[in-house]
């Protein structure tokens, strides 16, 4: 069948031009406008493509494939919001990611060709875009390129000039493929996309081959050190030592790159090795818990605040969260030029999260516990460990009430986030979505360091939605937000918060004006069991309650909880801007259906118990309990309720129509429906199918099939790379309930992978969608 459109308002929805992307240079004078592309064509979609050790490569530009580009970009000065377009640019460009120099003074950027991509800057002066040096960089194994300090240039990981061709398959097989296990305990989730044999690794070694090269501003190149499948190159601070991660076999046919043996070194400024820190093995052993890690260091990275020191983390436990121990982690720190061992900073009694840096008496280290969602965030003093580590934060991280929010960055002057700290050295602030009973309201708060006390400078309030993005200036109190309403888009204003002012910077319009009038509600109801739920309800665009009920579109994704209370927390906001993604339920608005979106599926397990022991009665009541409100306020017809979902919510769909008959019909896209195919677990559930099979089978669709009465489609992409969801997964859930005599339907969309990407995909599984609801929702086949 070729390719289908579906209704025009729809098709002009996906159509729809996208906002602006902001970024804010580090002097706060100026702002980048990265313009968006819209949906690539399923011929750019169809380039080839090389899948190898858990990446997707585009062996013709070295980069990874399936990237989203940038199309324009536009500088916009703060003070008097003049714009000036960039120019220079190549026809039609592909964009990658813009980075400001530390200085503000340009931007550097990639340009993606079919043949390679090269490195650009632009001037903030002119606006003047140039290709910086004759260069091919190399994306295969991540950011291909980062500023220097003193903004002079940048380190750049290159393509090697002289590789030669990619490496021919045989078209004789040397032998077989072997693999063997001498004993070793190595449970894995089911990774896509990895190596199979000694092509594969060839190819992998061929395209992740990397030289390092510093590039001058002035189109100078300086290689650095030896090439190697170099997966990361990052500059000290000081700029003088560069913090090198090396991949080298053996490889592996189990795990993704990332998996593989590692070698950190430190590099000095003419690519010598100054000391290696590590050789890391292969690390294929690691449990499935969700708390596991590789045994030995990890974590590298520079300490911003400092000129040359290195700090890691290394595991006490064995990376396993089953072995019973006082401290799991310590951070080490070891400060140039490298020599001895490294000092312990700080020893973790649980599980190491993350390490923000400030200055000599002040950064933040933070752990958590999966199995008792709980996080601490501490104060530490990195330049006198003489003193105690001090608990700024302790909380669960499911309770969304209580979250202090995250702490504000800023860049210092070796271009480097750190933490924004008052001029006077006694505060810090925190941004968060604030959210509370009455829906998200975004804040700001201002947190002194001394006392622990806080206070709110900024909270967002009805009929806005408004966060803060960029707090300009400590002392003035002046704040870039971002802020947007119901039928407002999104724009950025400058706020003096000591003055009460507002200046407006963006003017955006409305994508999408023919849904400026829907109708959105947060809404809350109860489970039968007590669990508070909720859910936005939107109804088309000149409906009345007194017209009747309405087809409705239930689409949801289930999470794991292990607190009611927090399970019943309010999510969204009631104010934030109707916007409509492809991807989303919302189209459907336009076909005059109702759309309950996300309403709240919590799979509860509170203490010991582990949630997906009452998965189908918990999944089942959650639905009952949305059907039941939507048909009470009248806006829905209880016998026209369609359920759908993306992934984890295709996989609910079906079990929705299994074990229960709520639904009208359904729809699943990119969903996992047998749960013997995930064997070492899958979404939050660490049990293995060996240690829980009763609970494996209850909870695949694929065992039940027979109870499945109404139609469901089935949409997935041929090239699903997502973890769990192979594409098999459909195809033989199709096969399953053809061979039971259900009603149902198979849509496998060439070359997309977890996400449907192609114009001609998404536009063709919107035309699948209105037609299975239009023949099995409304009855009228169009």
């Amino acid at each position: 069948m070729p390719y289908k459109m579906p209704p025009k308002a729809i098709a002009d929805l996906v159509d729809a031009p996208q906002t602006p992307v902001i970024s804010l240079d580090p002097t706060h004078h100026n702002m980048l406008m990265m313009h968006r592309s819209g949906l690539p064509s399923i011929q750019e979609i169809s380039r080839p493509e090389l899948r190898l050790a858990g990446l997707r490569i585009d062996p013709e530009n070295n980069g990874p494939s399936r990237m989203s580009f940038y199309n324009g970009l536009t500088f916009k000065r703060l003070a008097d919001g003049q714009e000036r377009a960039v120019v220079g640019l190549p026809g039609g460009p592909c964009i990658g990611q813009a980075h400001w120099s530390p200085d503000g003074k340009h931007i550097a950027f990639t340009v993606t060709h079919h043949h390679g991509i090269f490195l650009w800057v632009a001037s903030v002066d002119d606006g003047v875009a140039r290709p910086l040096a004759d260069v091919q960089v190399n994306g295969v194994l991540g950011a291909p390129f980062m500023w220097m300090p003193g903004s002079l240039g940048l380190l750049v990981r290159t393509v090697c000039a002289d590789r030669g061709k990619p490496p021919e398959a045989p078209r004789v097989p040397d032998g077989p493929v072997i693999q063997e296990n001498a004993g070793v305990t190595a449970p894995s989730r089911t990774h896509q996309d990895l190596l199979k044999n000694a092509h594969d690794e060839a190819l992998f070694i061929f395209y992740g081959q990397t030289q390092t090269a510093l590039v001058g501003l002035d189109g100078s190149v300086q290689k650095l050190g030896p090439a190697g499948l170099i997966c990361r190159a990052e500059s000290s601070p000081d700029g003088y030592y560069v913090l090198v991660e090396s991949i080298h076999k053996p490889f592996s046919y189990l795990v993704p790159f990332y998996r593989f043996p590692t070698r950190v070194e430190i590099w000095n400024a003419n690519g010598q090795v100054v000391r290696t820190l590590a050789d890391l093995p292969l690390s294929e052993a690691v449990p499935i818990a969700f708390d596991a890690v590789p045994a030995g260091p990890r974590a590298y990275g520079w300490r911003a605040d400092a000129e040359a020191t290195v700090t890691w983390v290394t595991a006490q436990d064995g990376g396993d969260p089953a072995v019973d121990v006082p401290i799991r982690d310590i951070v080490y720190a070891l400060d140039a030029p490298f020599h001895g061992e490294g000092i312990p900073v700080m020893q973790l009694s649980l599980r190491y999260a993350g390490r923000t840096w400030g200055k000599s008496d002040l950064a933040l280290v933070s752990e958590r516990w999966w199995k008792t969602r709980r996080v601490r965030t501490y104060r530490i003093f990195p330049d006198d460990l003489s003193v105690a580590p001090q608990v700024m934060f302790d909380r669960s991280w499911e309770d969304r009430y209580s979250d202090p929010g995250v702490p504000l960055l800023e860049r210092n002057e070796s271009n480097r986030r750190v933490l924004q700290i008052s001029a006077d050295g006694r505060f810090l602030f925190f941004a968060g979505e604030g959210a509370s009973p009455d829906g998200d309201r975004p804040f700001l708060d201002r947190y002194d360091i001394e006392t622990g006390k806080t206070e709110r400078l900024l909270h967002s309030e009805a009929p806005f939605y408004e966060h803060p993005v960029v707090l300009l200036d400590t002392d003035s109190l002046e704040v870039i937000t971002s802020r947007e309403a119901v039928n407002e888009p999104a724009n950025y204003f400058v706020r003096n918060l000591k003055l009460g002012t507002m200046k407006q910077v963006t003017h955006f319009p409305h994508p999408t004006p023919q849904l400026k009038e829907v109708h959105k509600e947060l809404i809350r109801y109860p489970r039968k069991d007590g669990v508070q739920l909720t859910a936005t309800l939107y109804l088309p665009p000149g409906y009345k309650v007194e017209d009747g009920p309405l087809p409705l579109v239930m689409w949801a994704y289930p999470r794991e909880f292990k607190s009611a209370d927090a399970a019943g927390q309010v999510k969204d906001s009631p104010f934030r801007f109707v916007r409509v993604s492809p991807q989303s339920a919302l189209p459907f608005l336009l076909c005059g259906y109702a759309v309950l979106d996300g309403p709240t599926m919590p799979i509860v397990g509170e203490g010991e118990d582990e949630a997906n022991d009452t998965y189908l009665a918990q999944l089942t009541n959650s639905a009952q309990a949305a059907v039941d409100e939507v048909v009470r306020r009248g806006v829905a017809n209880a016998k026209r309720i369609v359920v759908g979902g993306h992934s984890y919510g295709g996989f609910m769909t079906a079990n929705l129509l299994a074990h229960s008959h709520l639904f009208c019909c359904g729809i699943a896209r990119s969903g996992a429906y047998n749960r013997t195919l995930t064997p070492f677990g899958f979404q939050a559930e660490e049990r293995t199918l060996w240690q829980a099979p009763e609970v494996y089978a209850a909870m695949s669709p694929f065992m039940h099939v027979p109870k499945i009465k109404a139609p469901i489609l089935l949409i997935h992409g041929e090239a699903d790379n997502n973890s769990g969801t192979f594409p098999m997964q459909s195809e033989r859930f199709y096969n399953a309930l053809k061979g039971h005599g259900a009603v149902c339907r198979l849509v496998m969309l060439p070359h997309e992978s977890h996400g449907y990407q192609a114009r001609e995909s998404v536009m063709h599984m919107w035309w699948e969608m209105v037609m299975w609801l239009d023949k099995y929702a409304t009855g009228e086949v169009k």
